[in-house]
This record gives structure tokens, sequence and C-alpha cells, in this order.
């Protein structure tokens, strides 16, 4: 009896551990798999962060390309016959409109000649605080333009070759008709040379305006101010 008593708790207790190994052998193969689905979370994770990270190649030249083709503001340039505004906040009695002369100046109270021509009206106000000095208790002063003029100069085969004082931007046609037009006994109406000076550098530019007449084409050809228009006549040899 006591030998089959002993032989039964042997089984049992061999049934017991094998249970047992059963259950820790489970429990670490779930934990297994729990580490392997956190590594690979994590490095699902660690891609997407680095795909995230990396910037296309040609970023940085579609944001130059971008701010390139963003249109950048007109200057303006003070040219004589323009009408500028001049207001000094902290000093009204000085406050003065005044047309730019052909001589390029201005007359201003106190400091007298002024040379207004060829300045941007940014430009004006820093060399007006320069000029007035310790007169301005408030270092201030405001231009701006009341009044453009557009001068343009036309000569060759025109009826009234001259200068021509715009309020407005012209094209190249209009401003030759403002000259009374072309004189067609002699006018060469395909190469019209405009002759303009910037940054110190003369550019010519010859447009056809023959076919701007026969309705072929538009003139797209827009003067700036000081802007000089040859029209040449037939078999010219310049």
């Amino acid at each position: 009896m006591s030998k089959l008593l002993s032989a039964i708790s042997r089984g049992t207790g061999r049934e017991l551990n094998l249970s047992l190994a059963g259950k820790i052998a489970k429990a670490a193969a779930g934990v297994g798999s729990a580490v392997c689905f956190l590594w690979a979370l994590s490095g699902c994770q660690t891609q997407q962060s680095a795909f995230a990270e990396v910037s296309p190649p040609d970023a940085p030249k579609l944001a130059e390309a971008k701010s390139a083709e963003a249109p950048k503001p007109d200057v303006i340039v003070l040219h004589e016959g323009d009408t500028v505004r001049i207001s000094f906040p902290g000093a009204p009695t000085l406050n003065t409109i005044q047309q730019i002369r052909r001589d390029g100046r201005v007359t201003l109270p106190l400091i007298g000649e002024f040379k207004a021509a060829g300045l941007t009206p940014p430009d004006m106000e820093k060399e007006l605080i320069k000029q007035y000095g310790p007169q301005l208790v408030t270092k201030e002063v405001t231009v701006s333009v009341d009044s453009s003029a557009f001068p343009i100069y036309v000569t060759g085969a025109v009826l009234r070759p001259g200068k021509i004082l715009s309020d407005r931007p012209l094209t190249a046609l209009q401003a030759i008709m403002e000259a009374g037009g072309f004189d067609y006994t002699k006018a060469n109406l395909k190469k019209i040379r405009v002759i303009r000076t910037e940054n110190g550098q003369t550019e010519h530019h010859v447009i056809n305006l023959k076919g701007v007449l026969q309705g072929e084409q538009a003139d797209q050809f827009k003067l700036k101010p000081a802007d000089i228009i040859y029209v040449p006549e037939r078999f010219s040899w310049f």
C-alpha cells in the first residue's frame, strides 16, 4: 500500500512538474512574442521618422525657383516734372509740395536748392534728414509722389520730334503717336530703335511696329522714363 501511494505521488509530482514546465514555456513564448512585436514597432517608427526627416533633393532648388519667380515691386525713381509732397511730422510748417524742375532740383525752406531727380522717395527722405540735421526735433521726413511725369524723347522720321511729357507709362507706338506719328514718306517701321540707359549702361532695342500697325502682332514694348525712340529712314546706313 505504501509502495502504491509512493508511486502515485511520484507520478502526480511528475505530472505537476510537466504542467508547470508547460505553463512556463507558454509564458516565455508570450513574452518573446511581445518583445518581438515591440522591437518591430520601434523599427517601423524609426523608419518613419527617418523618412520624415529626409527632404527631397530638389527642395532647395524649388524654393529658390519660387523666390525667383516672385514678382518684385517696381522702384520709383524721381524725374523732372514729378510733383512730390514733402512732410515733416515734427515741423509741419516746413511741409511743402514741389514740382521737380528741368534741372532736377526743388527749392525747399531753410536749405534752398536740393537735387531730387534720380533719387527714390526713401533715398530722398534720408538725404533730407541729413540736410536738415539739428533743425529737426523729430528725425522723420516723408516723401510721396503726387503726380509723376513720364519724359520720353522721340527723334527721326516723325512729324514732331522732341520731348514728350506724359502722366502715365507709354508703349513705343503711343509715344510716336504723341510725336505726331510717322513720316510715312521715309520712315522705316520695321527697325524702330529704343535707346535706354540704366545703371550707367546703354541698351539698344530694335522693334518692328509695321506688324503692329497691320494687326499681325501687339505692341508690347513698354517704355521707361527717359527712353529715346529713334525712327530711322528707309535705306539709312545707321
